[in-house]
């Protein structure tokens, strides 16, 4: 018997995402002044497409959300194809900090719904 369904996999999933997005957009702060420094970008959403394009599924009612498997990695990429400063430095650090709140709502959100997870299964067992 599985104690967990895949959404708390699908859930860490999102998290370690927003780690790794977290980091690269901190890096790429930490350089808006380094001559020469690209800009990097992690990319989650690409190779989920690309892994659920590979899939079949059965679906028993035409009603069922269409199956995949979540399984994916996350990459992060240099942006070679703008630069922003003189230097040859492609940080726009307007966007950046743009970038770092939606990455801190989406954690938010994910890290509000392992809670509710969790207290379902409090509930559940009987606990306060």
């Amino acid at each position: 018997m599985k104690l967990f369904d895949n959404t708390f996999q699908n859930l860490h999933r999102g998290l370690d995402y927003a780690s790794v997005k977290n980091k690269t957009i901190a890096d790429n702060i930490a350089n808006v002044d380094t001559p020469n420094y690209k800009a990097k970008t992690a990319t989650f959403k690409d190779h989920f497409n690309e892994a659920s394009d590979r899939l079949e599924a059965k679906r028993t009612r035409p009603q069922h959300i269409p199956f995949s498997n979540g399984e994916s990695s996350i990459s992060v990429k240099a942006r070679n194809d703008v630069t922003y400063n003189n230097n040859g430095n492609s940080v726009d650090l307007d966007k950046e900090m743009n970038e770092l709140a939606q990455n801190q709502l989406y954690s938010e959100a994910l890290t509000e719904r392992i809670n509710g997870k969790f207290n379902s299964i409090k509930t559940v067992t009987g606990g306060r």
